[in-house]
């Protein structure tokens, strides 16, 4: 019913800056937990940061105080700011949205984008 698309990834070199964007399109499912994820080659895809209930931003330690996750609620876009990038950085991001009939349902889906490659190198 979602449509996730990640667009902005790309080469920078370190200390650099990348903004990504996910544009979430479809109908007839309200959307929560808003999120970026990131895969490494060999690693795990692990939580980058998320969006709370309030729209508070949460970060995991390694991104924290460089990286910026934020909304657009009129354009269902999500976006990742990577200010200070360094080359551990190097990964496949993907963002993340959780969908719902209505607010109470138990009914919960987790939705994906196809990621996009974010490579940081001199």
């Amino acid at each position: 019913q979602l449509r996730l698309v990640e667009v902005g990834g790309g080469l920078a070199q370190p200390g650099g800056s990348l903004r990504l964007s996910c544009v979430v399109s479809g109908n007839g499912v309200r959307l929560y937990h808003w999120a970026w994820y990131r895969q490494g080659p060999g690693e795990q895809r692990t939580l980058v940061a998320r969006l709370t209930k309030d729209d508070e931003p949460e970060y995991t330690d390694p991104v924290n105080g460089r990286f910026t996750i934020s909304r657009d609620n009129a354009k269902n876009i999500l976006y990742l700011q990577m200010n200070s990038l360094k080359p551990e950085d190097t990964a496949v991001y993907y963002c993340n949205v959780e969908g719902r009939p209505y607010f109470w349902s138990t009914n919960r889906r987790d939705y994906w984008g196809q990621g996009t490659q974010v490579t940081v190198s001199s």
